[in-house]
Order: C-alpha cells, then structure tokens, then sequence
C-alpha cells in the first residue's frame, strides 16, 4: 500500500508542472497569438504614426529562422522600405526649398547685399543664408530660408523699383511708389534709404499720387478716428503721413486708410532723415485700388 501511494502522489506532481508550463505558452500577449507590439518613439518625417511592417531581417517564421541577407527575394514578395533607394541627401540639411527658388535667387542677386547665391533654382546652404537674411530685413515670417509667395513678391517689388521715376532733385525726397508697394529716398540722385517694402491705403482708402510736403512729426502720434498710436509720424497730405506698421505688413488682404506703413527699421530711419518741408512724391496707384 505504501508503494501504490509514492506512485500516486509522483502521478499527481507530474499533472501540476504540466498544467503550469501550458498557461505560459498560451499567453495572449505573445507575438503571433494576436497581440501587437507599440509603435516605436521618434518616426522619421513622413510617418503616419503607424508602427512600419517589420523588416525580412526581422520578420522571421521562428527565432532560429533567420534569412540570408544575400538571399534572392522572391518574386510575389512586394519590397520593403529597406529594399527602396535611399533619397539623395538636399545641398542644404535643415533648408526648405520653395516653389520660387530659382527667381528669388535672381531677384537677390540683382539686388545685392545678401549674400552670393547661386542662381540655379537648387537650394544650399549660401542661398538659404542669403533667404533668410533677405526675409529677416524685410520683416517677412517665419525667416526659414524658403522662397514661398511672400518672399517671391516682396523680392520682385524691390528688384523692379525703378528709383529714377521719382524727381527728387538736389533736395530730401521721400520716395513712394504704389504700384510696386516700395518707399525709398534720395538726396542729390542718390539713393540714401531703400528702396523698401511699404503698405498704402486700400481699397475704399487709396493713396493719392503727387507731390506733397511733410507739414507735421510725432514720434508718437495717436489717431483719434481709429483709435490706435502712430510711432514716428510723418504727416505730408491732410491725415495721411508715414508711420510704422501696427499690424503684419505682408498680409495684402488689408491695408492703411491712406497712410504709408512701414517696418519699424525703416519709420526709424525715414524719421532720423525727415524734418518739417521735406518733399514727398506719390506716383503709380496700388493694385486693386
């Protein structure tokens, strides 16, 4: 009886390692039982968010079976990401290309003073230097270095003011061109401020074109029918004058109600040079006016 009794109880210890083993290997959590893995942290650009299909080096059958790296892929097999040609790495890491690059790259050229840039329509790293110095001067945001709308716009502007249609004379002349949205002026026949980017009166506001004197100056002047401060006024046809921009200048869909906007730098500059009886001349009429 004791002898049928240890077999017994070895029987019964044989039953429960058994069991045990069992539950492990039928954990729902496992790879290949329907379980899924997290997606892994920090996706290239371009990624949906999705965790990428695994690689053949890692999407073996079995632990043991791993396949050759010099291995044919057979033909029903659709290719992997590592089987496509890596991209060519840009002239210029960290630089956007944009869609104007090749007549930005002109039109910085001809203007000067931003640097040596390459007119190929290619992005490198001197013309994306040249770009965003370009953009930061003229108030353009963001200053990433991209030749988009804006940039292009602002770059034709400038680079097709033709400074000599304003009649300056020997004396301070302050310069407005409304067809192109520049300012500038001269003293002289030569250029001492610009040409530069401006926002006149829109439409319902038109600037009018002539030939006008500053008749008034406050570094800070404030407008009662707007209600809004006016730094470094220059008041030169009843309350139309020169004042730096309190709004983006670059947005086109507004504009002034007949002033001429300009960038902080440039209303800073314009004041050191004007003074009471400096000459304004307004020629061309903005688009849409």
């Amino acid at each position: 009886m004791q002898r049928v009794r240890f077999f017994a109880r070895v029987a019964g210890l044989a039953v429960v390692v058994l069991v045990g083993v069992g539950a492990c290997a039928l954990d729902p959590q496992t790879e290949g039982a329907g379980g899924t893995t997290p997606a892994p942290v920090g996706l290239t650009e371009g990624a949906s968010g999705a965790s990428a299909p695994p690689t053949p080096e890692r999407s073996a059958t079995s632990p043991s079976a791993q396949p050759s790296r010099t291995a044919t892929p057979k033909p029903s097999r659709s290719p992997s990401a590592t089987d496509k040609p890596k991209p060519r790495p840009s002239r210029s890491a960290g630089c956007p290309q944009g869609e104007h690059q090749r007549a930005v790259e002109s039109y910085l050229s001809r203007l000067g003073g931003f640097g040596t840039l390459t007119v190929d329509g290619t992005q490198s790293a001197a013309d994306c230097t040249a770009i965003k110095k370009f953009q930061i001067r003229y108030g353009i945001s963001p200053a990433s270095g991209r030749a988009g709308p804006t940039t292009y716009d602002v770059a034709k502007r400038l680079a097709g003011t033709d400074v000599s249609r304003c009649r300056a004379g020997s004396r301070l002349t302050f310069c407005v061109d409304l067809t192109r949205q520049t300012v500038w002026a001269m003293r002289g026949g030569r250029v001492v401020l610009g040409p530069t980017v401006t926002r006149t009166g829109m439409s319902g506001y038109a600037t009018p074109a002539g030939t006008y004197s500053v008749g008034g100056r406050n570094p800070r002047e404030w407008s009662n029918p707007y209600e809004v401060w006016l730094p470094y006024w220059q008041q030169f046809n009843g309350g139309i004058g020169f004042h730096e921009t309190t709004t983006y200048l670059h947005n086109g869909a507004i504009g002034s109600h007949g002033c001429v906007n300009l960038l902080h730098r440039d209303a800073v500059r314009l004041w050191e040079l004007g003074s009471i009886g400096t000459r304004v001349v307004v020629i061309g009429r903005r688009p849409g006016t």
